[in-house]
């Protein structure tokens, strides 16, 4: 059995408070508003069928800072000066675009960045989204989590998903991939987080990591991590791209095991979380997409997009940075729903359709070229 075979028959990244959970919010959410209701039900009859959409993104990435405090060696943030793109976007306008985007029943709320640096708006941020039911995921680098009790203010409130960066298991693994870390205050941060949401009875976290070379041999130590600093959920992604940049794509290239993994590794890694109760799942960018059918295209150019902190329009989180690519602004402050509803994204989702995939996007498919 090849590694994609074998991939197809273990389960894909689940929420970690569980499908219950998640399904129980959407269906909450779609009864708060009739429009968004019909939004929907349209979403769900046409997408990856027609290119001239006549409904509203179900999902989006919104970024709320593009700025890290670290470095890491495969991610665009560290070519950038001082490691920030662009302003902050500010509480008001994310209101602005929640109520607007009425469509939404999830949400990812960070981009090319920690969304923790910006301070208690990001904590409104999430309830805004929340109080209207809307599913809200965030990825931290958990650096900051032991400031001013953020820990606590993230689990309360009450963000259904958070993802935690960690891509070593050990100080020397860890901060060599996260240029700018300290791995035991990560670690502490990370264990006071889980023992606070188990304390109120809210399990939301995952541990994410990035296998490359540098970790790669440690990923049975990773899973141990995990369960000492009390996981249920672990995902390795056995995938590195370049966020649209072809220089950052090469050096990643550089680092990428995906010919070193092999079933018995995996087979004896998903054993092992097995036996200490961990949930671990492997997610494979390469091989999800396939434009020989269209119920195989990528969903993203119909049902959501990025919104990045200066309010431009990028067409997935592969892709994130809008200097690499984003749609283009009509008139200026143009709203994301004309752009969504325009013919430049129609245009780009017929390519799709007719499998003449854009190049930004073909590093996600099948058959796609570099």
């Amino acid at each position: 059995m090849s590694i994609a075979e074998y991939l197809l028959t273990l389960p894909r990244p689940t929420p970690s408070a569980g499908m219950d959970f998640y399904e129980a919010e959407l269906k909450a959410c779609l009864h708060q508003d009739s429009r968004k209701q019909e939004n929907y039900l349209e979403y769900k009859k046409k997408s990856r069928r027609v290119a001239e959409v006549t409904y509203l993104p179900v999902k989006l990435d919104i970024e709320n800072v593009s700025r890290c405090n670290f470095a890491c060696s495969m991610c665009v943030v560290s070519s950038w000066p001082k490691r920030q793109r662009a302003h902050d976007m500010t509480l008001k306008s994310f209101e602005k675009l929640i109520d607007d985007q009425y469509g939404l029943v999830e949400i990812k709320l960070n981009g090319l960045g920690e969304p923790l640096l910006q301070g208690d708006d990001f904590f409104e941020m999430i309830k805004y989204a929340r109080a209207r039911r809307i599913w809200v995921r965030i990825t931290t680098n958990g650096s900051l989590l032991h400031l001013k009790s953020n820990f606590k203010k993230l689990v309360d409130s009450d963000v259904c998903e958070i993802d935690i960066s960690v891509d070593g298991h050990s100080k020397e693994v860890f901060e060599a991939i996260r240029i700018g870390s300290h791995f035991e205050t990560v670690k502490k941060n990370i264990k006071m987080l889980n023992d606070y949401g188990d304390s109120v009875g809210k399990k939301r976290t995952k541990m994410w990591t990035l296998v490359q070379k540098d970790n790669f041999d440690f990923l049975e130590s990773h899973l141990n991590l995990a369960r000492e600093l009390n996981f249920k959920n672990v995902v390795f992604s056995l995938n590195l791209h370049g966020w649209g940049d072809a220089d950052l794509l090469e050096r990643n290239r550089l680092v990428t095991v995906d010919d070193l993994m092999t079933v018995e590794r995996m087979e004896s890694l998903v054993k092992l979380s097995n036996s200490l109760d961990i949930n671990l799942a492997f997610w494979n960018v390469n091989a999800k997409f396939d434009s020989t059918t269209t119920d195989t295209l990528c969903p993203w150019p119909f049902e959501r997009a990025v919104i990045t902190s200066d309010s431009k329009v990028v067409p997935c989180c592969m892709v994130a940075d809008p200097s690499a690519f984003h749609f283009e602004e009509k008139t200026e402050n143009q709203e994301a729903s004309e752009i969504w509803l325009g013919d430049e994204y129609a245009s780009f989702r017929q390519d799709h359709i007719d499998g003449k995939i854009p190049r930004i996007c073909r590093g996600c498919y099948k058959s796609g070229a570099p």
